[in-house]
Parts: C-alpha cells; structure tokens; sequence
C-alpha cells in the first residue's frame, strides 16, 4: 500500500506478527463544519455509493412528495434503504408502488437474489425467481419514479444524469456538501443510477446537516427530519435482519443514523445530544481503501469510532458483538491463534 490518502486502520495477527492489514481513512465533522478527528486524508474523493440514499430521497420528500401520496414512516425508511430483499420488504416497495400509480415493471435497478439468506432459501424451496423488488435498491428507485410521477416528468428514462429527478438531487448534494455541482463526480451505481463521489469531509457534513438541518430552511428542515425519523425508527427497513446498519440504529435508540455503502464505505450521523446534553450533531464519513468485500474491517472501525467518541458504552456493545472493533481469530479446532482488530486512536483537530 502506498497511498498516502490511506492508513492503517484494521489488522489481523497470527501469533505474534501483523498477518493482513487494512488500510483506511476518515473524517468526523461537526454540523458548524469542524473537522472534529480524521485518519488519513480528510479530503479523499471517493464514490459514497448507497450512503447517499438519503439524500437522493431528500429533493422528492422536500417536494411534498409524502404527503402527495400518504407515505407513511416505513415507505420512507424503504426509500432510504439497501434492504434485504424479505417478505416484507418486498411488502412495503409494492406499497409505495401501489399509492403511486406504479408497476415493479418500471424499476429500472436489474435484479438480485436477497440478500436475506433464510428469504433466499424459501425462495429457492418454492422455485420463486427473484424480481426486481427484491432488489436491495428497489425502495430507492420506487421512490425516483413516484418523485417523476408526481411531477408529469418521463418515468422510463428516470435514471438518465439528464433526467429531472437526477438533476436535483445533484443540486441537492451540491448545497449540503457546500460544493459547486461541477466539482462533483457522476459515476453510474451497480443499480444503473447515476452516484457521486465527493471528499470525505463534505460527505461527512452533509450527514450533520441532515442530522441538524436548523440552518437549511424550513421545507429541507423538515424532510431532513422525516428522513432522519423514519430510519431510526425502522431501521430493518433500512438494512435488514441481522445487518449491520440495522443493529447499529436499534442500538442508537433514535441518536444514531446509519447508512453503508458498497466498496467499504459507511457513514454515520449522529443526532444533537447524542454524546451529552449539549453535543452538536456530527457526521462521520468512513472509506475502507481496498474495498472490504467481505465486510471484515468497516462496521468494526465504525463501532471503535463511536465507542471512543463516547457514543457507544461497554453495554452498548454487546449488541454489537459480531461487529466487535477485536475479535479472536479461531482455527478448525477452536483454538485461538490470532485477533482482528482495529489500529488506531481518534486525533482531535489541532
């Protein structure tokens, strides 16, 4: 590894010797746009991948689209999500459809297995082919499509960079990251939507102002609260069972907002008063460098973050077990004969 946007930020260890080591960076900004604690640079452009659902649901929410159709709480949560493709996820994308005048057939987001393994395998028992709402992404583009259908705008080319939907969502980004639309990249997401790739300190203020949105005028203030309301308060709407984004919030009880990407990302907004009584809200922007296919380093290093800022206590982790920031590594006959562990300490901003 020789990049000096990136360091060490989670190893593992075989006897007494460093065996693997992942390379990362972060950045925790406050909602003032202090940089509170970076690892490696703060102003690494990478693509944010799912961790801008949010935001790409803001401009519709902001229009007036959940009371245009009678969403409630969980068809936002859907909207926000990477879900895992249960019964009930499926459930509430077809719910959305429903009160939108739309089909499943007009989701433009190609199609996955679940990613919920026991729905995967009912699925495979009954020989069900899996459709485009089980798509992790499938709330997302049902909510883009309702956005096109409330405003008369073309729904089969809805996830063109030039279509109306995706122009203001661009324009969304641009003022919450406080950066020109042009300095923005547009690549396409592996559900065929344009996604944007930003510095990590801007992705990480962005996710304070949607935590503290008291300085963005009332209309955005107020989705900013819709949003932030519904995926706290079903947060397996957002990720599914046993994810990690989902065990994150329901530990949160309603302080913590948690959303993942691919590629190791994973960003975290954590709510005014979430560390004291006075705290302001932050957001905390994490890449992992080399991807984390496997998810071995992200939800640790997000859970060590959280734990050292104070967020998170010794009772809060148990919950967290799975995702703990060091856990033994075991061999075929149980024995333990090394750790995985996260490496670094948070530098305050000097």
């Amino acid at each position: 590894m020789n990049n000096p946007n990136y360091s060490p930020i989670f190893e593992t260890t075989r006897g007494d010797i460093v065996e693997s080591l992942h390379y990362g960076a972060y950045a925790i900004v406050d909602v003032s746009g202090n940089l509170i604690a970076e690892l490696g640079d703060p102003n690494t452009v990478t693509y944010f991948r799912s961790s801008a659902k949010p935001f790409q649901a803001l401009p519709f929410i902001e229009s007036g689209g959940v009371e245009h159709f009678g969403l409630i709480s969980a068809e936002i949560a859907l909207i926000c999500a990477s879900h895992s493709g249960t019964d009930k996820h499926v459930e509430i994308a077809h719910s959305i459809q429903q009160k939108a005048n739309l089909s499943e057939s007009n989701l433009l987001c190609g199609v996955h297995p679940p990613f919920d393994k026991s729905t995967a395998e009912a699925m495979r028992k009954r020989e069900e082919e899996p459709t485009p709402n089980r798509h992790n992404c499938s709330g997302k583009h049902s909510g883009m499509l309702a956005f096109a259908a409330m405003n008369d705008w073309s729904k089969n080319d809805y996830i063109d960079p030039s279509h109306p939907v995706q122009k203001r969502i661009l324009n969304c980004l641009a003022d919450l990251f406080d950066l020109s639309a042009d300095k923005i990249h547009i690549g396409i997401d592996g559900c065929s939507i344009p996604n944007f790739a930003a510095p990590l300190y801007n992705v990480a203020l962005a996710y304070a102002r949607l935590c503290d949105p008291s300085s963005l005028g009332t209309l955005r203030a107020n989705a900013c609260r819709s949003i932030t309301s519904a995926m706290t308060t079903n947060p397996e709407m957002v990720s599914g069972p046993g994810r990690f984004d989902t065990c994150l919030m329901n530990v949160g009880k309603g302080f913590i907002l948690s959303k993942g990407g691919a590629e190791g990302y994973q960003c975290i907004g954590l709510m005014p008063g979430a560390l004291n009584e006075d705290s302001p809200a932050l957001g905390i922007a994490i890449k992992i460098s080399d991807g984390d296919l496997k998810d071995r380093a992200r939800s640790p290093v997000s859970v060590e973050i959280l734990h050292q800022l104070g967020v998170l206590n010794d009772s809060d982790l148990e919950p967290l077990l799975k995702f703990s920031p060091r856990s033994p590594i075991n061999n075929w006959r149980r024995l333990v004969v090394g750790y995985s562990q996260t490496t670094f300490n948070l530098h305050p901003e000097k």
